[in-house]
């Protein structure tokens, strides 16, 4: 996966958190931070949340695996390198 797809992906990924933010009016970040330190047990038992609340991690999960990805290969290349310019001539 190259720079440009990692991007595409992460940005996909973002919208789908955002749905997911915007229905329990949290950032991904902080639900993610509560869930793995067993703050939102009470939650198990609807199943709509616990349905929910196993995708939204999936997918913070996959963001923070292709963030981490992205940062390193950036941390690597050059910016201007990475940059996708189609020159017009």
């Amino acid at each position: 996966m190259n720079t440009h797809e990692l991007v595409l992906e992460m940005k996909m990924l973002e919208r789908r958190l955002t749905l997911y933010e915007e229905k329990y009016g949290i950032l991904s970040q902080d639900f993610y931070n509560a869930l793995i330190n067993g703050q939102l047990e009470r939650y198990d038992e609807f199943d709509e949340t616990r349905a929910d609340f196993s995708r939204w991690k999936g997918i913070f999960e996959t963001w923070q695996r292709r963030k981490y990805k992205y940062d390193s290969r950036i941390k690597d290349q050059n910016i201007a390198d990475a940059l996708r310019i189609h020159p017009a001539y």
